[in-house]
């Protein structure tokens, strides 16, 4: 008898649907997709062309009740509209969360919050949020995590992020090269920017990977590189980079490497020191050196939500506070409407 040799550590195997197939099952109308090209366009404008308006980055660290996701979006989509003459608004529609060990991985991969993983539902409850905020005239902003997942919901997005702990990772270069929307590298997690426009370069070429085709078959997949690629600051061990020394640092960095000079400043995570108390000042540092004339801050990000904080996580879903973060802390909708109608005017 022949020793095992396979499986030997796999609980389960339970395959998807086709990409396809839930793609005609939660479909996006013809009204959807041209909203999404507009916004994308909108966004590759602000950060290569002729719009001068801020890129605003905004919302929920993760989403994890839709419905309060859904009240969050429609106060966004209305401050949104008031302030469009100077700010381009997105909304944070974050569904995957990178865990340094274990922990609570996302909507899509545990979407009733239990430990249960049923990504199919996951995967449908994320295409219909997306298209539920879409409709309300918001953009989408996503951190893609497995590289399976874009298949599934990148044509409801408008701009995506590789997060600090995935920049430095080729299968997330090579995916980013094959996607549609304008794309972030976020510096690592020591703060390094090098693998970020190392990361930037790979993904603005072609390239061949191992993929998923619309039919669920596994394909090898070639790109013609991603032209919209570009650098996100976000802090690292060795401190913030939003202040003006490092942001003139990353300028001259980026030109020698022969890139253009602009840059998405986070006033979250690090920069902030993920202390939600300190986050609007952060913010408002990085619009004031943008409103002095620094044409390379082409735009920002904020962790927002209803409620201010985060709560603990595992525990029972009906003692959880509605409207406020289970991964990081986000500041409240007070603030959040306050600071960017105070960066609207300062622009």
């Amino acid at each position: 008898m022949s020793s095992r040799v396979t499986d030997l550590h796999i609980a389960k195997n339970v395959p998807l649907p086709a990409p396809a197939l839930l793609q005609a099952e939660i479909p996006r109308s013809d009204a959807q997709a041209e909203f999404v090209a507009r916004s994308r366009e909108t966004i590759a404008s602000i950060l290569f062309g002729s719009d001068q308006r801020l890129l605003v980055i905004v919302g929920p660290c993760s989403i994890h009740d839709t419905e309060a996701g859904l009240e969050y979006a429609r106060r966004l989509a209305a401050l949104s509209e008031r302030l469009k003459d100077k700010l381009y608004i997105v909304m944070r529609v974050y569904f995957e969360k990178p865990r340094t060990t274990v922990g609570w991985k996302g909507l899509i991969m545990d979407p009733n919050l239990d430990g249960s993983d049923n990504i199919p539902e996951g995967l449908r409850r994320a295409r219909t949020f997306l298209r539920e905020v879409i409709d309300l005239g918001l953009p989408t902003a996503t951190e893609l995590l497995d590289p399976i997942t874009p298949q599934f919901i990148a044509d409801l997005i408008s701009w995506s992020a590789i997060g600090a702990r995935t920049t430095e990772s080729q299968t997330h270069r090579q995916m980013a090269s094959g996607l549609s929307m304008p794309l972030g590298f976020k510096n690592t997690t020591s703060g390094d920017l090098t693998a970020a426009i190392n990361a930037v370069k790979a993904a603005s070429r072609p390239q061949t990977f191992l993929g998923v085709s619309d039919q669920g078959v596994a394909s090898a997949v070639t790109t013609t590189g991603n032209p919209h690629c570009h650098v996100i600051l976000r802090g690292g061990e060795n401190g913030p980079n939003y202040d003006e020394a490092s942001i003139s640092a990353t300028r001259d960095t980026l030109k020698n490497a022969g890139l253009e000079p602009v840059m998405v400043v986070d006033a979250s995570h690090a920069n902030c020191g993920k202390d939600d108390s300190r986050m609007a000042d952060v913010f408002r540092e990085i619009v004031r050196q943008r409103a002095a004339g620094d044409s390379s801050i082409i735009g920002t990000m904020l962790e927002s939500n209803l409620v201010a904080g985060n709560q603990s996580f595992p525990q029972p879903l009906d003692q959880l506070v509605r409207g406020q973060s289970i991964t990081d802390k986000c500041i409240d909708w007070q603030t959040t409407d306050k600071i960017l109608h105070e960066a609207a005017e300062a622009l």
